[in-house]
């Protein structure tokens, strides 16, 4: 499994992105999706995370939710995260990741372990 993400850049504080992450094979309904992000000096942080096939369950970072939307498209094989209101606390590289086999928890979902594949990131850089 091959994972492209796109869509970072430099934006300015208030503004909002939709970053996408497209997935190579032919089973990306099986897998469920997550986004993780890096800020410079820090740990990779979970930001969101959507089950697979219908998508019907999705976790959010607690200090993110209200502002992040992640969804999904089967059709195209893409992930999809919406990030309203961005400011600086927000500029970091995002990286996609999938599990393509069953999630054993909800609580897994922001576990970074619990994924099997990794996109290379895009960076996102926000400025005041």
């Amino acid at each position: 499994v091959q994972l492209q993400a796109s869509g970072g850049g430099l934006l300015q504080g208030g503004e909002s992105l939709r970053l996408s992450c497209t997935a190579s094979g032919s089973s990306f309904n099986n897998y469920h999706m997550g986004w993780f992000r890096q800020a410079p000096g820090k740990e990779r942080e979970f930001v969101a995370a959507i089950s697979r096939r219908t998508g019907s369950t999705t976790r959010y970072a607690d200090s993110l939710e209200g502002r992040v939307t992640i969804s999904r498209h089967n059709a195209e094989k893409t992930t999809y995260l919406r990030m309203n209101s961005l400011n600086p606390e927000d500029t970091g590289i995002y990286y996609c990741a999938a599990r393509t086999g069953r999630m054993n928890s909800f609580d897994d979902y922001d576990q970074f372990t619990a994924y099997d594949y990794w996109g290379q990131g895009t960076l996102v850089t926000v400025s005041s």
